[in-house]
């Protein structure tokens, strides 16, 4: 009787040994894993922000669109003083 103990405490042993390891890996796994989630989490709470503020700064550049013909019209007008004052002499 003695042998049948000793095989039964040994199947148990490997059985501590897979959950304890088993426990091991799904503990890794979560400290590796709830960082991971809190940083998304606070990425989603700035989003909204971030969004925000890229549409101030669409509205705010729209103008720089109309830069080109400033410029343009500009060009136009000091080339114009140009003339003038070549023909006045200057």
């Amino acid at each position: 009787m003695q042998p049948n103990v000793l095989a039964a405490g040994t199947s148990t042993t490997g059985w501590v040994i897979g959950y304890t390891l088993g426990i091991i890996v799904v503990l890794a796994v979560v400290a590796l894993v709830v960082p991971i989630l809190i940083l998304a989490r606070s990425i989603g709470n700035e989003a909204p922000k971030i969004n925000d503020a890229l549409t101030q700064a669409v509205e705010h550049t729209a103008p720089l669109a109309a830069l080109r013909t400033t410029i343009e019209h500009a060009t136009i007008i000091i080339g114009g003083l140009q003339r003038g004052r070549a023909r006045l002499g200057g």
